[in-house]
């Protein structure tokens, strides 16, 4: 399974950082010349490959770490996402509930990734948190994914195993996804909370 990360930013570089960890290869992409942001990937590690918009959404799977408005402008780089698991991160934090429609935010995101599997998941952490070493006192940090697709669910928990988080499953978009979205000026009551997960 090949694995990108578009958007390079904070949350990005921080994922991309657990990445290493785990000693996985990702590519990660931004609408900008991989050149530009070269030197800060490889001094994350040498399996962090810049890349192309164009080439990293090629990927099976793809980490959606963006700000929430420019989601559509990746969607365009596909005509067709169909298969393709697509992990959104964003937060649509001051985003107005009638611009989504009255839908999850992870709702509006699936809409715009035609024929993608979206799971919501790596969202509801700081990324100075979720850049900490997720073994904590024994316990692995809780990262909470939601999906509509029950086996791209599994499939990003057993990609946040590997990268030694604990995921726990919440159920659909419209269901656990409202827990880990904002909503308008708030926060979903999951959001910040930093839990650990013990055997």
């Amino acid at each position: 399974m090949s694995y990108a990360i578009i958007g390079f930013g904070e949350i990005g570089q921080t994922l991309a950082r657990a990445f290493a960890r785990s000693g996985i290869e990702v590519s990660v992409a931004t609408t900008r010349d991989p050149k530009s942001f070269a030197a800060a990937a490889a001094a994350i590690g040498p399996g962090i490959v810049p890349d192309t918009l164009a080439n990293a959404v090629q990927a099976d799977v793809i980490f959606l770490a963006v700000r929430f408005q420019q989601h559509s402008e990746v969607a365009k780089a596909l005509p067709d996402w169909q298969g393709k698991i697509i992990v959104d991160v964003t937060n649509a934090y001051g985003v107005p509930e009638e611009e989504l429609g009255g839908q999850p935010s992870a709702k509006v995101v699936a809409q715009a990734f035609a024929g993608g599997r979206v799971v919501k998941g790596f969202n509801h952490l700081v990324a100075k948190v979720l850049d900490q070493d997720p073994t904590v006192h024994g316990g692995k940090r809780v990262v909470f994914l939601t999906s509509d697709d029950d086996d791209a669910a599994t499939a990003i928990g057993a990609v946040a195993e590997k990268l030694g988080f604990a995921p726990i499953q919440l159920g659909g978009l419209s269901e656990g996804g409202l827990l880990v979205q904002a909503h308008g000026n708030s926060w979903g009551r999951l959001i910040f909370k930093d839990l650990v997960k013990f055997d």
